[in-house]
């Protein structure tokens, strides 16, 4: 038997940060994003040998490994080495000779939640894999704690829900770990038309997203006001962001999204940076009404929202600086898993 899964990727339209503790602990978040056709992709199959072999192919890196039941978490392959101690520890994997190999569409560290959505994706192919009785909330929460608490990684909630329930979700954040996943019935040629107006664009320029959480995080510990401010402010985008996709204002969204966009900047050092605000200020320009950094900023993907046909001038503007631009649909399925 082969177990494989896929989950998709997601986009953060508003309210990104507010997911992060302690903000969201102290104050509550609201995040609305939606998930992408793009997806992070995991296979167990049996093997002859007596080991453990994982295997990401994006990343050109592989390793084997003797059957023990805690696998050393150093080097290479954090994620698939966490899930695995994990799954063990919890319910014991019976067959040990096997391969997990691993693939993700997009550029780890490109802001839209890859690793989070790496960790579902294997947790989902474990979970076909050992038939267990693990339900959406469940699978979400457990890959959150299985990179957050097991593995000591920065970061927010919101990823590990957007790949496991899949769709455009407003979702709420509250003190304890508790989560609450709200799908949003957007009329279908409200969705058509922010697909159409959306272009999702990569710097080519990765970054290491924990430094800058950790400072987030910080500046909410040390009761820095500016941040915390704009924390309150992007959580109140999230709710504007919901009606007017629920209402179909889709006009506001730019204006919207360039909000988020000087709010976020406050929230900690490095988010944003001289390349980004060029790349920025140049899609304005070109015709894009607003934008937003997809994940915790520093790098990766951007978004614009480009009204009418200007979602061409915009990708051809953006060309000088090297990146490009992807396409995609939003899908409403999130983790998927299956036998062969």
């Amino acid at each position: 038997m082969i177990y494989r899964s896929k989950a998709p990727l997601r986009i953060g339209l508003a309210g990104g940060g507010t997911d992060v503790s302690p903000y969201s602990d102290l104050y509550g978040g609201a995040i609305l994003n939606a998930t992408l056709s793009l997806y992070a992709h995991a296979t167990i199959e049996p093997i002859e040998e007596n080991q453990i072999r994982l295997h990401a192919i994006d990343q050109k890196e592989e390793e084997c490994i003797e059957c023990i039941n805690e696998l050393p978490l150093h080097g290479k392959l954090i994620l698939l080495k966490g899930v695995y101690n994990r799954i063990q520890k919890d319910y014991g994997v019976p067959a040990k000779n096997f391969r997990l190999s691993t693939f993700v569409d997009a550029p780890a560290g490109s802001g839209l939640g890859t690793s989070s959505t790496l960790v579902v994706a294997i947790v989902g192919a474990f979970v076909e894999m050992l038939r267990l009785p693990l339900g959406e909330y469940d699978i979400a929460h457990y890959a959150y704690e299985i990179e957050r608490k097991d593995l000591g990684l920065a970061g927010g909630k919101q990823d590990q829900y957007a790949a496991t329930f899949g769709g455009v979700n407003y979702m709420e954040f509250y003190d304890g770990d508790k989560v609450i996943v709200n799908p949003l019935r957007i009329k279908q040629q409200y969705l058509f038309e922010l697909e159409n107006n959306l272009l999702l664009y990569y710097t080519s320029k990765s970054r290491e997203s924990a430094k800058i959480i950790e400072q987030q995080a910080s500046n909410v510990v040390n009761q820095k006001e500016t941040s915390i401010e704009a924390m309150h402010q992007l959580k109140q985008q999230a709710q504007m962001m919901k009606e007017a996709l629920l209402k179909g204002r889709l006009n506001e969204i730019g204006e919207i999204l360039d909000f988020g966009f000087q709010q976020k900047r406050k929230m900690a050092a490095g988010i944003s940076n001289e390349l980004m605000d060029e790349i920025y200020e140049t899609a304005k320009a070109a015709g894009a009404t607003g934008g937003k950094i997809s994940g915790a900023g520093g790098g990766g993907f951007m978004i614009f929202y480009c009204p009418g046909n200007t979602k061409y001038s915009v990708a051809k503007s953006l060309e000088k600086f090297g990146g490009v631009s992807r396409n995609y649909q939003f899908v409403e399925h999130g983790l998927t898993t299956w036998t062969v």
